[in-house]
């Protein structure tokens, strides 16, 4: 059961008519960041599918302040923009993310005791599983069920990423965010509004969300072999049932009172092929790729499965996954 939809190439966002323009944002970046600034950017290899066409302009950060003023800059030289992290759970389009494309990588985290809790003050950047690793080593609970969970802690409070009956909610209890007019503001947990993988920030049109920049955690101590071996026992859970190859993570959300998977799998999708993207054997709820796959092949199998699952069982199944980039 193989099917080929073609996709149109990555664009090249150059043009006499947008020259001048252009050339006006390299002296603005200049100004601020010298010659980091990157023009028609790949990046596929800042996903986990490894698919996506050009950024129009691209810029990696290394810490919260180098991202406020990323964030500042753009506004000056009025370019839309997005921030990216561990480049799970986004499906970048093949012609690419028009605007500038912010890679995030400010990883700062320190943790302070506060009486029967361990409190963690953590940049967005900073990697979910390497973070997880870290804290069992300094024998601090409350992350272990993150340790193979791809991406970062600021896809994590927008997501409200979880697995295994946890999930980002239980242990944040302030996020700190940058408003698109530059106004920096503290949000208690309530105000983020979490539910199953959301937060408020969801609700908002991509473009006009708030920046997270870093998070308030409250962990706990615990005796770090007792948190080593439940961060095994995560990833061998991991290991067993979810596959190895490239894929953006669970593909959609769970229904209420059903598992995404399972009504995958009872549809007879698993194995299903378009393109270079295939519903994974072991797990019906991934998308794996396979050489020469396309973003383009990747939505087409999502929105075949979201037609199969309605068809036969009247769900409609909500992507976990969002879509970034030109897609007309």
């Amino acid at each position: 059961m193989n099917a080929k939809k073609r996709s149109s190439g990555p664009r090249r966002w150059a043009s006499r008519e947008t020259l001048s323009k252009r050339d006006l944002v390299r002296v603005i970046f200049h100004n601020a960041f010298e010659d980091r600034l990157k023009q028609d950017e790949p990046l596929a290899p800042y996903t986990s599918w490894r698919v996506g066409g050009p950024a129009e302009w691209f810029l990696r950060v290394d810490d919260t302040d180098e991202l406020i003023k990323a964030v500042h800059t753009a506004h000056r030289a009025k370019v839309p923009y997005r921030v990216i992290g561990g480049g799970s759970n986004i499906l970048v389009s093949d012609k690419g993310v028009r605007g500038l494309v912010i890679l995030n990588r400010a990883r700062k985290y320190r943790l302070r005791p506060e009486g029967d809790y361990i409190a963690m003050i953590v940049d967005s950047g900073v990697s979910l599983p390497w973070l997880a690793g870290q804290l069992i080593r300094e024998g601090v609970a409350g992350l272990e069920w993150a340790i193979g969970i791809p991406g970062t802690v600021g896809g994590a409070v927008v997501q409200n990423a979880g697995a295994w009956g946890y999930e980002t909610a239980d242990v944040v209890r302030a996020v700190q965010v940058m408003d698109p007019d530059g106004t920096i503001r503290t949000l208690k947990a309530e105000e983020m509004d979490f539910g199953y993988r959301h937060s408020m920030i969801l609700d908002i049109e991509p473009y006009k969300r708030p920046v997270v920049l870093r998070a308030l955690f409250a962990l706990r101590r615990d005796d770090p072999e007792a948190i080593k071996q439940r961060a095994q026992r995560f990833m061998r859970l991991r290991s067993e049932s979810q596959p190895r190859q490239a894929s953006g993570g669970s593909t959609f959300k769970n229904p209420p009172g059903d598992y995404a998977g399972r009504l995958i799998e009872a549809a007879g999708l698993k194995g299903y092929k378009i393109g270079g993207a295939r519903v994974s054997e072991q797990h019906a709820n991934f998308i794996v790729t396979e050489e020469g796959v396309t973003a383009a092949d990747i939505r087409a199998l999502i929105e075949h499965i979201q037609q199969v699952v309605k068809e036969k069982f009247g769900v409609e199944l909500e992507p976990e996954v969002e879509f970034v980039g030109e897609w007309d």
